[in-house]
């Protein structure tokens, strides 16, 4: 028996006449994320994307896991191929449904019939099914409203499939089709989490990532990067850029007003970041501050902050509660390595009584007392290393 697996599109079904580019970004992320299976084939059709394995003895349990990450997906399921004729349509619903149904208490069936010259109409195809396995499976009953499962037919130009329960998709948009945004991440709970949210509408990732040796461990950096693998997962390979921030921090320790500590830093890497954001061609920086959470992130401070980067800031967090923001990161599977308690450069030299209500002028004064800082920030652009995460 044939099985390939169908594919639903999500927001993409409401595009007009650039739908057929972003449905091909979209099987473009599909091949990458199956490649190392062997060579799928992926046909559109209507709202749907077929995918067919390259033989019979590929993994379509792995194919399927995989494709649940790959956003642009709302819905997939493994489906039967079979003739287009209610024999062997009832038949292949017994044989491929067997186990869900035998497992089953109710169910019902649906039927979607692209292929307006077959005989039967959709009621009457779910007619005729539903009734041969009531038959077949007596302990079953009939629930229209909240079955175990949905066995649904759909009858097309070349065949008919027959299929279970869907598998909820990750949604959002394919990765890649709204352009390239830079994550600030920091190795925490929140920048991994806003990754995978602008990820999700569509933005390819660059990372980047200050470290301050010995002041942040080896550690800490490969924390970092385990964070940006299991991000990867959904997104796909993140360029990622390790900046050296050591003397940039002593700078700051040894020459900046203690309250003013967090705030120079930051600045100073949003200076970095959108350098480094424009020579990879990003539109915009993304980072996971979420409003109020930190002296660092008061509407004041987020202002003072903002106010040196000339490329638009993402903060996809900026009204969730830490639980909320900590769902989504077990979620993800971020949340355990993210909690691991390494230094990050962003818990260094943290002020006491840091200032929540700055002024920019203030900060920008503060800045103006480390000498050389402009070659500070070319020698730490210069010396950042470039690394492929996937």
């Amino acid at each position: 028996m044939k099985e390939i697996i169908l594919v639903k599109n999500g927001e993409l079904v409401l595009k007009g006449l650039n739908r057929s580019s972003f449905e091909d970004v979209l099987i473009k992320n599909m091949r990458r994320h199956l490649e190392d299976l062997g060579e799928f084939k992926f046909t559109k059709s209507q709202s749907t994307v077929m995918v067919e394995a390259p033989d019979e003895d590929t993994d379509l349990d792995d194919a399927a896991e995989r494709l649940e990450k790959v956003f642009g997906i709302a819905a997939l399921s493994r489906a039967a191929v079979c003739e287009k004729n209610m024999q062997s349509i009832i038949k292949t619903a017994r044989e491929y449904l067997e186990d869900e149904l035998l497992l089953a208490k109710t169910f019902k069936v649906e039927a979607k019939r692209s292929d307006k010259k077959f005989p039967l109409k959709s009621p009457e195809i779910c007619r005729e099914l539903g009734g041969a396995l009531l038959k077949s499976f007596n302990h079953l009953k009939v629930d229209v409203h909240n079955p175990d499962v949905v066995v649904t037919v759909e009858v097309r130009d070349n065949h008919a499939f027959v299929r279970g329960n869907n598998i909820k998709g990750a949604g959002g948009m394919p990765t890649g089709t709204s352009g390239r945004g830079a994550i600030l991440i920091s190795g925490g709970i929140d920048s991994p989490v806003a990754a995978y949210m602008m990820a999700k509408r569509g933005i390819q990732l660059v990372a980047i990532h200050f470290a301050s040796p010995p002041y942040t461990s080896e550690l800490a950096e490969m924390k970092v990067l385990d964070l940006l693998r299991r991000v990867a997962a959904y997104s796909g390979t993140i360029t990622t850029f390790v900046v050296p921030f050591t003397e940039i921090q002593e700078a700051i320790r040894d020459f900046c007003p203690e309250e003013y500590f967090t705030l120079v830093m930051r600045r100073i890497m949003m200076k970095i970041s959108c350098d480094i954001a424009k020579q990879q061609n990003c539109l915009a920086l993304i980072t996971g501050e979420s409003l109020g959470q930190v002296a660092s992130q008061t509407i004041h401070a987020l202002g003072c902050t903002d106010a040196v980067s000339d490329l638009p800031v993402f903060r996809p967090c900026i009204g969730m509660d830490k639980d909320e923001i900590i769902a989504i990161s077990r979620k993800i599977d971020t949340f355990d390595t993210s909690i691991q308690p390494y230094e990050d450069c962003c818990t260094v030299f943290t002020p006491k009584h840091p200032r929540t209500r700055p002024k920019p002028q203030d900060v920008e004064s503060a800045k103006a007392k480390i000498d050389g800082l402009e070659e500070m920030i070319k020698r730490a652009e210069v010396g950042a290393r470039k690394l492929f995460i996937k």
